[in-house]
């Protein structure tokens, strides 16, 4: 009885507690907003701009939830598990502008493991709020770690930041790089290496 049930799947539910949005009075901010930066709403092609504006931000900042599905490792698998290329976006926190990129996530698995798709929902689910790039990266790291507890966790994170292309240092074609490896790929040099290796092409 007891081996059934340590096969049954674990299913926690990550949720995100925040109030819903107002559209109505967001709607009202974004055409205030739109007529300070000499905007001309009242222009008939730009009438429903401040709607679209309120309805577009709402849907970038709703935060999915999702369930967090583990299964027992049965086979002792002790190697790494890695997802590349997570399509990511999110919003920089300093100025609502988009930053965008993908995400690596891997992990070296103890007892459980995880279905894979939940690597990239745990991306999008804490992508989807003003973020930094920086923070955003030790989220997911510190989240495996807490849900899965493995042997390690490595999390490497390219974008692109729209406030720094469109506006600003306008330096079109850049992209950030970000990491944070935890455990075993923290501490131990050829684990490190081998998942850089596979990330980004470097091994230190």
């Amino acid at each position: 009885m007891s081996e059934a049930l340590h096969a049954v799947p674990s299913r926690p539910r990550v949720t995100h507690v925040r109030p819903a949005p107002d559209l109505v009075v967001a709607e009202e901010a974004a055409e205030t907003f739109m007529r300070a930066l000499g905007v001309p709403v009242d222009d008939p092609d730009l009438r429903d701009t401040p709607g679209r504006l309120a309805r577009a931000y709402a849907e970038l900042l709703r935060v999915p939830e999702y369930d967090f599905t583990t299964f027992a490792n049965t086979e002792g698998y002790d190697e790494l598990v890695l997802v590349q290329d997570i399509p990511m976006q999110s919003l920089c926190e300093h100025h609502l502008l988009p930053f965008w990129g993908v995400a690596h996530v891997g992990y070296l698995p103890s007892a459980r493991i995880v279905g894979l798709s939940k690597l990239a929902r745990t991306v999008d689910h804490f992508a989807r709020r003003p973020q930094t790039q920086e923070r955003l990266t030790m989220q997911v790291a510190r989240h495996l770690e807490e849900q899965l507890s493995p042997r390690g966790v490595g999390v490497v994170i390219e974008a692109e930041h729209t406030c720094m292309t469109l506006r600003g240092a306008r330096a079109h074609g850049t992209r950030t790089m970000t990491s944070s490896m935890l455990g075993h790929l923290r501490s131990e040099p050829a684990a490190r290496a081998e998942f850089l290796a596979l990330t980004t092409g470097r091994t230190s």
